[in-house]
């Protein structure tokens, strides 16, 4: 399997600490989705309603993360970051303590199912500190002819996470706490990740200018555009919603299917499920880590190729006759989600200034974040017609090749190789120029 390797310009016990964050947040997350559909029917949770148990934190994440961009920047990198694991940590801990209820039948699923919700919102509200603050860590401290490979070998966190997370979540699941079991030990990992930062992490200085208070000179003063109405950065974030919400919706779909393709009681399918996701994973990193590397592929090329080979993964998916084809359908969408994300990513990061990466990371978390809000939807669909969800991710996907081909700002995405010198020079031109700032 490839390994991270620091980008151009990032120190490597930086970038290996950095990388640990992401890391250490994407196999608890991952490894709660894998648990999360026995833990919902064990408990006696409506299927569509266990999905939702990550829609409230994904509305928080979505409001808090433009919000925690800023604080990044007035604040430095490394205190977002132990806010951000902090609260990771903290939502961690109350979940395995309203699943251990559950499970023990404290309550009534209703309940339960409140209370979850509520426990999984300290991650939205708190979690999503660390995202941009990492994210614009290695933005501003890498050329933008290494901003594609930089932004693939940070998001291969979360691809390693999810081979991880499901490999680890049926180990956790222990004699006492049986199923919350994974929940307080991905509790534990975020923890000493925690302290690796406070203790190892140097600290950047914050710049002057973006500590001070930003408030209008007179009445009536221009005010700030919100990222997501900046033309500059929109097409991708429409871009990067769609192919996130289909990604989140396949994961998030992946268990009920597997438990009732195999007939088996949730707990039993675990390891099952966890095996389905794991080989989706090591797809996600061969994209990030290997294909994107070997052939040094521009985002114009990963906003087309990812969501073209995902829509093949789907379609897979939805035609699978047993275990074996979901498995390998499921590894083919990972493969294009793995290539389309970095591409939206890594585009977004170009199109602005250097000046401006907290933000743009902001609105990227935001997008990330937000996408899961609409999962439970996908999940009842599959209640009703099991291949549904599956072919609506194929649509969408096709959707999105359609509009990497037409859009201008998709279409014109880092059109030269990254390797050429030239590209550099280019784009620092064009921002000297005023395209780098609203």
């Amino acid at each position: 399997m490839p390994t991270p390797v620091a980008p151009q310009g990032v120190p490597r016990k930086s970038f290996a600490i950095i990388f640990g964050v992401s890391l250490a947040t994407a196999l608890g997350n991952t490894g709660l989705i894998s648990v999360l559909p026995a833990i919902g029917r064990s408990i006696g949770i409506a299927d569509y309603m266990a999905a939702a148990i990550f829609s409230l934190s994904a509305l928080l994440w979505a409001f808090s993360s433009p919000w925690w961009a800023r604080a990044s920047d007035r604040y430095g990198r490394k205190p977002l970051m132990m806010v951000g694991l902090a609260g990771f940590l903290v939502s961690m801990v109350a979940c395995g303590i309203v699943v251990s209820a559950g499970l023990r039948q404290m309550a009534t699923p209703l309940v339960i199912f409140v209370a979850f919700l509520f426990a999984r919102a300290l991650f939205g509200l708190f979690g999503a500190a660390s995202n941009p603050a990492t994210q614009a860590f290695v933005a501003e401290r890498t050329p933008p002819a290494q901003r594609t490979q930089a932004m693939a070998s940070l998001a291969g966190a979360f691809g390693l996470g999810t081979v991880i997370g499901p490999f680890l979540a049926p180990l956790f699941i222990l004699p006492v706490v049986g199923l919350a079991g994974p929940l307080f030990c991905f509790a534990l990992i975020a923890a000493a990740m925690l302290f690796v930062v406070w203790r190892y992490l140097p600290a950047t200085p914050v710049d002057p200018e973006a500590a001070r208070p930003r408030r209008p000179v007179v009445a009536g003063a221009a005010r700030e555009k919100p990222m997501w109405r900046d033309p500059r950065v929109t097409p991708f974030l429409i871009y990067g919603f769609v192919v996130a919400t289909c990604q989140t919706a396949q994961a998030q779909t992946l268990g009920f299917l597997i438990i009732d393709k195999l007939g088996l009681s949730p707990a039993a399918a675990q390891g099952f499920i966890a095996i389905a996701m794991m080989f989706g994973a090591v797809a996600g990193l061969l994209a990030q880590w290997g294909i994107i590397r070997m052939f040094q592929m521009t985002p114009r090329q990963l906003l087309r190729w990812g969501v073209a080979v995902a829509a093949v993964g789907n379609l897979m998916v939805a035609l699978s006759p047993d275990y074996w084809t979901v498995v390998a359908g499921y590894a083919v969408s990972s493969l294009g989600f793995g290539l389309a994300r970095p591409g939206f990513t890594a585009g977004s990061s170009l199109a602005v200034g250097i000046d401006e990466q907290a933000r743009v990371a902001g609105a990227i978390a935001a997008v990330n974040g937000l996408n899961v809000v609409l999962a439970p939807a996908f999940v009842a669909l599959y209640a009703l017609v099991n291949p549904a969800p599956f072919y609506l991710n194929l649509v969408l996907m096709l959707a999105m090749l359609v509009y990497a081909l037409r859009n201008p700002q998709l279409r014109n995405a880092d059109p030269t190789p990254a390797t050429v010198e030239a590209t550099t020079m280019s784009t620092l031109e064009k921002e000297d120029e005023g395209g780098g700032s609203p």
